[in-house]
């Protein structure tokens, strides 16, 4: 076998056997795979698919190129993850709440993809905190707290990992398959007995019609159970931000108003609606009802904020509920409404990008992030603004890079006379 073979199949439309994806999963992680050949391999799955069968075949190949966890603790060990999307730091809330109810979580997260933001560099804007741990940092972590959120080591999915930053940097990250053998080969490596996936709708989204997160929520769904993973999804909305705001220090500063200060809004909303479903598939609640009261009394009481800040400490941060120590960007103006009317509709891609461009993500795999960037208070469709209100408010480096933001804030959103119809927030169930 060679990876000219595997390409050569896959650009005549010809599906690869499950014995070369296995070789070409092993490929990414050994080097046998240059990574010319690992950029075609992912456009020729992007533009001709894998199918059902070659899509389980390359999620399993993906997991069994590294380790597999197995553990032992006096709980249901599971997972959330989300395909990604604007102002959505719920990882970081629902993490420290679900092991305050009981439940453990590894949760092996990624960096920015494409547009959106990524769970370790939000994380990482807490100074001194790192992300990188050995198996045994991870198992420690949670055996003692309930939760960590690394990445994942070098010995877990290599694989995935190596063709992760290949997709974000060569247009392929929009690919239903490599999306779910991606996420699915950490998740499963991480040993879950339960999972919830929360696959994003919307302008803001990589899947932006409700019929491609629908295919991309079922395949998910259907590939992780037979697996042996009892998993389940809720597709969502992402036609505007979850949270009011876009970048790394801002979301954790989110974070941070929620955990501590008894913040509500979607964010905390959407938070809760993930973890019920998790506290009632994994038999810590009796239903979902009941799954939702524990995690709203496990926030509300502090003792999710506890858990986060223990878990923060064990990964290196110094001081983590405080707010002050958060990198401040050097240049804060807002972004003004050009004119009366309501919003009526936000390109979430164009500003996921404005944040991108700032600093605030990776626009190649060797961009250093600038955690102090981003936006917040950011509109919501349907707010009614005035002409000189401010849609959103821009942290960045410096004027220039604040001025182009600003411009692609105004092409990005959309305000006329009209109020248009509101979306539910959880759209639609995939189990």
């Amino acid at each position: 076998m060679d990876a000219r073979a595997v390409i050569s199949k896959l650009r005549d439309r010809i599906q690869p056997t499950e014995a070369e994806l296995q070789w070409f999963a092993r490929g990414l992680a050994n080097g046998a795979v240059s990574d010319a050949q690992a950029g075609a391999f992912a456009m020729a799955v992007l533009l001709n698919g894998l199918g059902a069968e070659g899509r389980a075949a390359l999620t399993m190949a993906m997991r069994d190129s590294g380790d597999v966890l197995n553990w032992a603790l006096d709980g249901p060990v599971v997972d959330k993850h989300s395909t990604g999307g604007l102002g959505d730091c719920v990882s970081l809330v629902l993490a420290p709440a679900l092991a305050a109810c009981g439940a453990y979580v590894p949760m092996i997260s990624g960096r920015g993809l494409g547009h959106t933001g990524g769970t370790l560099d939000k994380l990482e804007a807490i100074p001194g905190l790192v992300t990188a741990h050995s198996e045994a940092m991870l198992r420690k972590i949670v055996g003692d707290v309930g939760c960590a959120i690394v990445s994942a080591s070098g010995d877990m999915a290599p694989a995935d990992k190596r063709l992760y930053a290949i997709r974000d940097i060569s247009g392929t990250v929009e690919s239903v398959d490599l999306i779910t053998a991606s996420i699915l080969s950490k998740k499963l490596a991480a040993g879950l007995e339960a999972l919830v996936l929360d696959v994003k709708c919307g302008s803001g989204a990589f899947m932006r019609s409700l019929s491609d997160a629908r295919e991309l929520a079922q395949a998910l769904v259907r590939t992780a159970n037979l697996a042996g993973c009892q998993t389940s999804a809720l597709i969502t909305d992402m036609d505007q931000p979850l949270a009011p705001a876009l970048g790394n220090a801002v979301e954790v500063k989110e974070v941070l108003a929620v955990l501590c200060d008894g913040k509500q809004g979607r964010m905390l909303e959407l938070t809760i609606e993930l973890g019920a479903v998790l506290l009632a598939s994994s038999g810590l609640a009796s239903g979902e009802e009941q799954g939702a009261r524990v995690l709203r009394k496990a926030v509300s009481s502090g003792a999710a904020a506890e858990k986060f800040e223990q878990m923060c400490r064990m990964l290196g941060a110094r001081d983590p509920l405080n707010v002050s120590a958060l990198p401040k960007a050097l240049v804060v103006r807002p972004v003004a409404a050009p004119s009366d009317g309501f919003v009526r509709a936000i390109d979430g891609v164009a500003v996921g990008l404005a944040v991108v461009a700032m600093g605030g993500g990776r626009q190649v795999e060797t961009d250093v992030i600038d955690p102090s960037v981003g936006l917040t208070e950011f509109c919501d469709i349907r707010q009614r603004v005035s002409k000189g209100d401010p849609l959103c408010f821009i942290h960045a480096a410096d004027e220039v890079s604040a001025g182009v933001a600003e411009k692609a804030v105004l092409a990005a959103i959309e305000i006329g006379d009209d109020l248009i119809d509101s979306q539910p927030l959880v759209i639609e169930r995939v189990s």
